[in-house]
Parts: C-alpha cells; structure tokens; sequence
C-alpha cells in the first residue's frame, strides 16, 4: 500500500539549483517510489553559520510503499551518491534530503523522527511545501499553513528558471 510522503530537499555546494533539480529526478527512479509534485526552487540564508552560501530549498511529494526506515535508508544512499559529507551541524552540504510527512504517521525514534523535529519552525521548509500541498496537515489535522506566522526567516526567495 502506497503512503503520500513528503520530502525536503536543500544543497549550497557545488551549483545547488542543478543538485536539487537532479535530486528531484532521482526521487523518481526510488524502488517502490513515484514522484508526484515538485516545488519551485527557492534561496535562502543558511539557517546554521552564516560563513557559507546560501542554500537553494524545495519539497517532493512522493507516493510510496516503502516502509519509513527503508525511505531514510534509500534517502541516506542517495546523499552518499551524490557525495555528500557531513564537515559541521547546519553546515554546509552538497545535498539534504528529509523525511519531513510520511502519511499521517508519527515516530520517534533515534534515527528517525516523523514529523521531522523542526520542519515547522522553518520557512525554507513549510514555503515549498504549502506550493505543492496547500490543504498539507499535520498528522494531528493541523493545517501546516497555521505554523508558517511562527516560523523563522531565513529571507526565502523564490529562484527565477533560466
């Protein structure tokens, strides 16, 4: 049985836009795993040391029958595909990818966490998501548009397509 899960996507190294835009594609090609919406890119100010490069950010809307720890484990695997290394907290990466809605699930475990922990005190994150899902809802029913007032600001942007 397919889930709708939602994901969040950032990178600032190395042309970000096109390493969103890749991520995207290979969202799709996930076993088990269809791509159904994706966001507008957006730039943003990094939300951890400000000595790095603005990040480019978007949200995926996946439908899929992998179980949640299975998605993180393919989700991890493609970051090391794409060569990312973890250098500081908040810092700097080549690509992030995050589980931040897997159906109306909620876990915690020490891996894992669902709803991710901070996804709605964050713009960069609830911004594209509202794009793509506007009725979006916390596993709870809340609808996630009441969180974005409280959200921090890290100067979002949309990115114009060239």
């Amino acid at each position: 049985m397919s889930v709708l899960a939602v994901i969040a996507l950032g990178s600032n190294l190395d042309n970000p836009r096109s390493q969103v835009l890749r991520a995207f594609e290979c969202l799709g090609q996930l076993d088990e795993t269809r791509l159904v919406l994706c966001s507008s890119l957006y730039c943003s100010r990094p939300q951890g040391p400000q000595d790095q490069d603005d990040f480019i950010n978007a949200a995926a809307a996946i439908e899929t029958s992998l179980a949640p720890q299975r998605l993180l484990a393919e989700l991890k695997r493609l970051e090391n595909q794409f060569g990312r290394v973890k250098k500081r907290h908040w810092g700097e990466r080549i690509i992030d990818l995050d589980i931040i809605f897997y159906g109306e699930l909620e876990l915690d475990q020490p891996e894992l966490i669902i709803p991710h922990p901070r996804a709605m005190e964050r713009d960069f994150v609830m911004v594209p998501i509202l794009e793509i899902l506007p009725d979006c809802t916390d596993p709870k029913g809340v609808p996630i548009s009441r969180y974005l007032e409280a959200c921090s600001t890290n100067h979002l942007s949309p990115v114009t397509q060239d």
